[in-house]
């Protein structure tokens, strides 16, 4: 019997990730499907592409939902992008597209005013900046 080959053998081309640009991608393309499905909910005698879009919206959502919730739990992304994704996604996907981009806004700030070779956790993490400032200025208050 021949040894499991392990499990990057066989595979060809990229891989895909649940990466931060990733799920950025995903979010655009989720909100486009549902300008489509609102277009053709607009014009009338489009029955059939308004079930096909109503569908993709829907299964979208619940994808998308799923995989912030894994992302929230890998600290891909922080608790706010998720919130926006996941609940306000519900009444419109723009919310997270929005979100998505005022948060790579935001790294993209925080990497420009980090010194070069400076260490700490990598930019965009998040860990950083508001999300734990209450939590972290507790444990500093706890401390004294």
């Amino acid at each position: 019997m021949s040894a499991p080959k392990p499990p990057t053998e066989g595979r060809k081309g990229p891989v895909p990730s649940l990466s931060f640009t990733t799920l950025k991608r995903l979010s655009f393309a989720h909100s486009g499907a549902y300008v489509i499905l609102l277009a053709v909910w607009l014009i009338p005698g489009l029955a059939l592409a308004e079930s096909i879009f109503g569908f993709t919206h829907g299964i979208g959502w619940i994808l998308m939902v799923l995989l912030v919730l894994v992302a929230l739990q890998a600290r891909v992304l922080g608790l706010r992008l998720a919130f926006a994704v996941a609940v306000l996604g519900a009444i419109a996907p723009f919310f997270g597209s929005w979100e998505f981009v005022r948060e790579q806004r935001r790294r993209d700030a925080r990497a420009a005013a980090a010194p070069e070779g400076a260490g700490g956790e990598p930019s965009g993490s998040p860990g950083e900046a508001g999300e734990n400032a209450v939590a972290n200025s507790e444990l500093a208050g706890s401390a004294r």
